[in-house]
């Protein structure tokens, strides 16, 4: 049994005339015939009886049409979403999304991802540091990813924001009057950083900046994430250096003010794999130039 066979006898059992059947397949009415044949021969069964005068469905044929016309629809349903999926317009793609970077970049650009490929499912996976991204792609566990620089060269990248370090400060502390802060003057404050040796490249830029200008920062406090980084500021465990975008948490009891004296600007890269040509991260791709 084929799926021919199968579109033979639909065609039959709903024009109930084999020349309109044979017109409507665009085939000539003997191999039809043949085709109709060969499936009551494969069932062991007549599904149509046949005269001179008229073609109708037996009781055997009745049933059979049913099962006929959804295998039938299930194949041409298999058929496109085999070729939506070979352009891209269907499946699933995994991306991977580091703290802050995801409260400015994320919103704008799922939805209109999502708004050009509805059938594709956009999975999410979120992680506090860029190492653990970068293992995800390279593992093959995420498909792209946005993340912090710098990035390993075997990885493909692009920069879609340049992003700048802010000092977080207790409302209350005398720098947070200064519309900026020299670097140098947080020389003698605690600090509230994200753990070291986990693959924060958040953490190693602002260490990096605090040793151009002179000192190593005193660090009393590592936090997980950016969110608790800024609560314990505001409970004044001690200052921080974070990216712009942590302004956006609106935490009560708290000063971001611009830093001077050092460049402490963080990119921020979209990042895949060079050997990933799938049409649905080329599309992925596309949306995000096109936005960021």
């Amino acid at each position: 049994m084929e799926l021919r066979h199968l579109r033979a006898f639909t065609a039959v059992a709903e024009e109930l005339h084999f020349g309109r059947a044979a017109a409507r397949l665009r085939i000539a009415q003997p191999p039809l015939s043949q085709q109709i044949k060969h499936l009551e021969r494969d069932l062991g069964v007549r599904l149509l009886e046949r005269t001179t005068r008229r073609v109708r469905l037996t009781n055997a044929g009745v049933v059979f049409l049913e099962h006929a016309r959804r295998v039938l629809a299930e194949a041409d349903r298999a058929r496109e979403s085999v070729l939506l999926t070979e352009q891209g317009e269907r499946g699933e793609i995994r991306v991977g999304l580091t703290g802050a970077t995801t409260w400015r970049l994320l919103p704008r650009l799922t939805r209109a991802y999502r708004e050009r490929y509805p059938l594709v499912r956009l999975e999410l996976h979120p992680s506090v540091f860029s190492g653990a991204q970068i293992s995800g792609l390279l593992d093959g566990g995420i498909d792209v990813a946005l993340l912090r620089a710098p990035v390993p060269t075997l990885l493909e990248s692009r920069t879609v924001l340049d992003e700048e370090l802010v000092a977080v400060l207790p409302d209350e502390h005398p720098l947070a009057a200064r519309p900026s802060v020299p670097l140098a003057d947080l020389a003698g404050e605690n600090f509230v950083s994200y753990p070291d040796r986990q693959g924060s490249n958040l953490r190693d830029v602002a260490m990096r900046a605090c040793a151009d200008v002179g000192f190593w920062p005193r660090v009393v406090q590592e936090a997980q994430d950016t969110y608790t980084v800024v609560a314990l500021v505001a409970a004044a465990v001690g200052v921080a250096l974070l990216p712009a975008s942590a302004e956006w948490l609106q935490f009560e009891g708290v000063a971001f003010r611009p830093v001077t004296g050092a460049d402490v600007r963080v990119p921020v890269a979209m990042v895949w794999r060079p050997d990933d040509g799938s049409r649905i991260l080329l599309g992925f791709l596309d949306v995000a130039a096109e936005l960021l």
